[in-house]
């Protein structure tokens, strides 16, 4: 199995120069806990995650040592700790030593890197553009496909993955970033988070009308607009009818 085969294709990105707020909107809207950081050219320069934010000025959260410490420390690492706690655009807080693979990198490897620079993303890039991320939750995605159809990826389930992708990314209502499609012995595996239920039937509709696909697993999560509540379904959210109800 390749990155090619789990990678989220739809790639959300932002500049260097946005400003941190900008970052950070892109992330709750989409439902993701990071992005890369591409320039005006489109190649990768760093990224930017969840865990970027968790020492601001703004919410008092600013490392707090002895004078002791921080006389050890040096002023260097001081003054690069103050701008990521107090720096306005994304080039302020991004980390630029990005861990990147190839869409031939093989499973085991970007697993082995993320367990040894313990990241949770991996752009996927080719010619140094980014053309996909891989995270934690694809690799989860593939084995629960795996578990279901056992059978190793074929190369026709690669280009029947690119075609699901491309009928549903064609669409105007999907899902930008969340969207993942796994795909194994011609059966679809549908991920993502949809704000509308009514997103869910079509887009199992798009990838049925894709010619060899065999059935298509639905594992969209509904996420409840004004709340931000997840749920697997409508009737999940409705919650159990009362007995009166029932009745």
């Amino acid at each position: 199995m390749k990155a090619a085969d789990i990678m989220s294709s739809r790639v959300l990105s932002v500049l260097p120069d946005a400003p941190i707020t900008t970052a950070i909107r892109i992330m709750l809207l989409n439902h993701i806990s990071g992005l890369p950081v591409v320039d005006a050219s489109g190649q990768l320069v760093g990224i930017v995650s969840e865990g970027d934010f968790l020492r601001r000025a703004e919410t008092g959260t600013e490392r707090r040592r002895p004078e002791w410490l921080e006389f050890l420390l040096g002023p260097g690492r001081l003054a690069d700790e103050y701008v990521h706690t107090h720096g306005r655009t994304v080039a302020d807080v991004m980390t630029t030593k990005v861990i990147t693979v190839t869409p031939e990198t093989e499973a085991r490897e970007i697993v082995d890197l993320m367990e040894r620079h313990r990241v949770k993303r991996i752009p996927v890039l080719q010619k140094n553009r980014v053309v996909g991320v891989v995270t934690r939750s694809n690799l989860l995605q593939s084995l629960v496909a795996s578990a279901i159809e056992p059978k190793a990826p074929a190369a026709e389930d690669a280009t029947l993955r690119a075609a699901v992708l491309a009928q549903i990314a064609a669409l105007p209502w999907t899902p930008r970033a969340s969207l993942n499609v796994i795909v194994r012995d011609g059966v679809v595996h549908l991920w993502g988070v949809i704000l509308d239920e009514r997103q869910r039937r079509a887009m199992r509709v798009a990838a049925e009308s894709v010619k060899g696909v065999k059935k298509v697993h639905d594992h969209l999560v509904w996420v409840e607009p004004v709340t931000g509540i997840s749920f697997d379904s409508l009737e999940d959210a409705a919650g159990p009818k009362s007995a009166a109800a029932a009745g």
